[in-house]
């Protein structure tokens, strides 16, 4: 059996206190689209002038978003769903060397998103460890993500999970020519 097929067989179905890890579908892109626009406005919140604004539907656009990505081969949309509600989600895929980013070939953790009255309860943990399984079985040497500095609660969670500090973005606004 090939890689890709192994991978793509691996069972997500993981149950935790009443939650199930599972691949998403597109019945759940309008929870995927409200945790994802739930993610935009926190970003937005942290820093207004690095972050995409929300706009008047984030929800509507994450959704797509999202919903563009499900059937892509190097990419994995994991659910945590507690008894029918979608209580979080892990956006994940395989990405080739970069130049420009001085890397090699990397799994790469695009977005965890848990409901606040979820979170603390192992949710964003399963999702990530569900997440790197995937990556894992796709050969993956390696995971990388990216955090927003101000949110500590992610930055002790992908610590626990034995992630390492290994690059600072930094940001600079240029004034606009007149």
């Amino acid at each position: 059996m090939s890689d890709d097929r192994l991978a793509r067989r691996i069972t997500y179905n993981v149950w935790m206190d009443n939650i199930l890890i599972r691949r998403a579908t597109e019945s759940d892109l309008p929870a995927l689209g409200r945790l994802g626009a739930l993610l935009l406005r926190t970003h937005y919140a942290f820093d207004p002038l690095r972050f995409m604004p929300p706009g008047a539907s984030p929800e509507e656009g994450y959704a797509w978003f999202l919903g563009s990505q499900l059937s892509e081969e190097d990419v994995v949309i994991l659910v945590a769903d507690r008894t029918g509600a979608i209580v979080g989600y892990v956006y994940a895929a395989l990405e080739p060397q970069s130049w420009k980013e001085l890397r090699e070939p990397a799994g790469f953790i695009h977005d965890v998103a848990v409901e606040e009255s979820n979170r603390g309860t192992g949710v964003a943990t399963a999702l990530v460890e569900a997440a790197m399984k995937w990556l894992r079985a796709k050969d993956a040497p390696r995971v990388v993500l990216w955090t927003a500095e101000q949110n500590a609660p992610a930055l002790r969670l992908f610590s626990r999970l034995g992630f390492r500090r290994t690059m600072i973005e930094m940001t600079r606004e240029l004034p606009l020519d007149k």
